[in-house]
């Protein structure tokens, strides 16, 4: 699946499993994939994030990077710019002080650029985090059709 692939508006689904607290989070949304002129993709969500007490809504905008000079590789970027990982279909890990997360791209039929009708194409995106401070695993399920699953 190629950073280009994802050109359009996503719905997504995130499940939060918190392995210390037992607490369990639910996030629906919207991802949307926008080229910018200088040959980045803006990766840009907005949701909300329901828990047993309460929900809030949030946003959060990474960006894909195109190679480098002296890469074939596309990267996945901070909104400060600040490298986060490799965009890549094998696991991926990215040390945030002394936790670990690891990433992992699940892809199914990806429509072409475009085309977002079919509601079964779509891919997961799954982090296992472990670390002094952080024990839960994130997966996010993103749908090429319009409007978030409930």
């Amino acid at each position: 699946m190629t950073p280009s692939q994802l050109l359009g508006s996503w719905s997504f689904t995130r499940t939060i499993s918190d392995h210390r607290s037992g607490s369990d989070y639910r996030a629906v949304g919207t991802a949307t994939f926008a080229a910018e002129p200088d040959g980045r993709i803006r990766w840009f969500e907005e949701g909300r994030l329901v828990w047993q007490a309460g929900s809030s809504t949030f946003t959060r905008t990474l960006f894909l990077a195109p190679p480098a000079e002296d890469s074939v590789d596309w990267s996945v970027t901070f909104e400060d710019g600040r490298f986060f990982h490799p965009w890549s279909a094998d696991e991926v890990v990215h040390l945030c002080g002394r936790d670990t997360y690891r990433g992992d791209v699940d892809s199914q039929a990806i429509p072409g650029t475009g085309a977002a009708a079919d509601c079964q194409a779509g891919w997961t995106l799954t982090w296992r985090v472990t670390g002094p401070a952080k024990d839960y695993t994130m997966r996010t399920r993103y749908l090429a059709c319009a409007g978030p699953q409930l």
